[in-house]
C-alpha cells in the first residue's frame, strides 16, 4: 500500500451525522412544530419561511430543522457558527445571499454574537434578503437583541420523549446490524438524557465494544452518566426555581429530588445556601424563627465540610424549611414599607421621638413626652406612637395564624387594643 492510499479513504462519519434526516419526515420528536397543521410544517409546505429563533436543549435537532426548512422552502443555505465566525462571516453570508436573490441565513448558538453583531442582520431580515434562523440553547429574552427578537418567531424545541428515544435506538440498531436489548437500551437512553446526537453515538461506541449492550456494559464503556447541566442556564435556574416552589409547598420529597439534581448536576452549593437563607427569611419567616438559624448553621456547615459530607446539611435544611409553618408577612411588610417610602415625602422624626444630648435640643422639644417602655406596665407604653405624623394608623406587618405568628398575631392584637383608636 502506497504513502497515498493511507489518506485516501476519509474517516467514517459519526453515526449521528449518519442518520441524520433528509426529509422533514424523518425528524423524530417535535410534533408540536412538525405534525399536520403545525406552524413549521405549514411554512415548509406553503414555502412562507419566516424568520425565527430556535430554542431548545442541545441534541434535538435545531441545525437539522434549520436545513430541512431552507430545503422545503427552496431557498439556499448560508450557516455560520457564532462560536467561531464574526462580522465578517456576516458580510460574506450577506453577500451571498444577494449573489442568490435570496436565502436563509442559519446562525447557530447565536446569543454568542454580541449586540452589534446581531444589530448587523437587522436591515437584511428587513429588506426580506435573507430569513433568518437563528439556534440556541439559552433563553432569547436575555440572550438576543430585543429588535432582532420583534423581527422573528421563538419556537420552543422539546426534549425527546422516552417513546422517540426508542424510534432512534431503534434506528441505530437497524444502521449498526445489532440487537440492542431492551435494559441496554434504557441504559443508553438514561446516560445521554434526552440528547438525540449523544444518544445514537453512544450506541455506536457501545455496539463496538463485544458483549457491551448490556447496562453493565453501557456504563462501563460510556463511564458516569452524563446529566444536562448548566450552572449559568435554564436548566439550573429552573430547577432553582421547582426547589424553592417545593418548600414553599412544604414538600420535602419534591425539596430534596430538586436539591438533589442541582447537586447532582454540579451546582455551586453556596448558591444553593443563598437561596435557602432567602426561603427561610422569606417564606418561612416568624412562623418558625428557627427556621433562618438552622439554614445559617448548614451554611456553616457546608462551608467547613464541603462536598459530598455537607450535603447531609443541606437536605436536612432543606426538609426543615419544607416541614416548616409558613409566613411571608415578613416579607409583605417590607414589601409594603418600601412602597410607602418610596412615593412619600421625607417626613420628620416625631420631637418625642428624637434625641436630646444638648440643652439646645431640650429647648427644641426633642424627646418631650416620650415615655420609656421598661417603665409602664407590661414595658409597653399604652398610647405612645412611634410613626412620622399622618402615618400613624399604618399597618405593615400583619401576621398570619401559623406556627409562632399566631402567638405574635394575639400579642399584636392586645397591644393595639390597649394603645386605643389611632389616628
Amino acid at each position: 500500500m502506497s504513502t497515498d492510499d493511507l489518506f485516501a479513504t476519509a474517516p467514517a462519519a459519526p453515526l449521528a451525522e449518519r442518520l441524520r434526516p433528509t426529509r422533514l419526515d424523518e425528524v423524530v420528536g417535535q410534533t408540536h412544530l412538525l405534525g399536520p397543521g403545525k406552524v413549521l410544517r405549514v411554512a415548509a409546505e406553503s414555502r412562507q419561511l419566516h424568520s425565527m429563533i430556535l430554542w431548545g436543549p442541545p441534541g434535538v435537532g435545531k441545525t437539522t430543522l434549520a436545513r430541512l426548512l431552507a430545503e422545503a422552502s427552496g431557498l439556499p443555505f448560508i450557516a455560520i457558527s457564532a462560536v467561531l465566525g464574526g462580522v465578517k462571516d456576516i458580510r460574506d453570508a450577506v453577500e451571498q445571499a444577494r449573489l442568490r436573490g435570496q436565502a436563509v441565513v442559519f446562525v447557530d448558538e447565536v446569543h454568542r454574537f454580541n449586540k452589534a453583531q446581531q444589530d448587523a442582520f437587522l436591515p437584511h431580515v428587513e429588506s426580506g434578503l435573507f430569513v433568518f434562523i437563528g439556534a440556541t440553547t439559552e433563553n432569547p429574552s436575555f440572550e438576543v437583541n430585543a429588535a432582532l427578537l420583534s423581527r422573528a418567531r421563538v419556537h420552543v424545541l422539546q426534549s425527546l420523549s422516552e417513546a422517540e428515544q426508542q424510534a432512534l435506538v431503534s434506528r441505530a440498531a437497524q444502521a449498526l446490524g445489532v440487537t440492542i436489548p431492551a435494559d441496554a437500551a434504557q441504559a443508553l437512553m438514561a446516560w445521554a438524557d434526552g440528547d438525540a446526537r449523544r444518544l445514537l453515538n453512544a450506541a455506536e461506541a457501545v455496539a463496538r465494544v463485544p458483549g457491551a449492550l448490556t447496562p453493565q456494559g453501557v456504563a462501563e464503556v460510556l463511564g458516569a452518566r452524563q446529566r444536562r447541566f448548566d450552572k449559568g442556564g435554564d436548566t439550573f435556574y429552573d430547577q432553582l426555581s421547582a426547589f424553592h416552589k417545593s418548600v414553599r409547598g412544604s414538600d420535602p420529597d419534591a425539596a430534596i429530588y430538586w436539591l438533589v439534581r442541582m447537586l447532582d448536576g454540579g451546582a455551586d452549593g453556596k448558591v444553593l445556601t443563598r437561596r435557602m437563607l432567602a426561603i427561610a427569611a422569606e417564606d418561612v419567616g416568624l412562623a418558625d424563627p428557627r427556621g433562618l438559624e438552622l439554614t445559617v448553621a448548614a451554611t456553616q456547615a457546608f462551608e467547613r465540610l464541603g462536598s459530598p459530607e455537607g450535603e447531609l446539611a443541606l437536605a436536612e435544611a432543606a426538609i426543615y424549611l419544607a416541614v416548616a409553618p409558613k409566613s411571608n408577612a415578613g416579607y409583605l411588610a417590607l414589601k409594603a414599607a418600601r412602597a410607602v417610602v418610596a412615593s412619600d415625602g421625607a417626613r420628620p422624626v416625631p420631637l418625642h421621638l428624637r434625641n436630646a444630648p444638648t440643652a439646645l435640643m431640650k429647648q427644641m422639644g426633642h424627646g418631650v413626652a416620650y415615655r420609656y417602655a421598661h417603665d409602664e406596665p407590661e414595658a409597653f407604653a399604652a398610647g405612645q406612637t412611634y410613626l412620622p405624623e399622618g402615618l400613624e394608623a399604618q399597618r405593615f406587618y400583619e401576621p398570619n395564624d401559623r406556627g409562632l405568628e399566631a402567638k405574635i398575631a394575639d400579642k399584636l392584637a392586645r397591644l393595639r387594643a390597649a394603645n386605643g383608636p389611632v389616628g
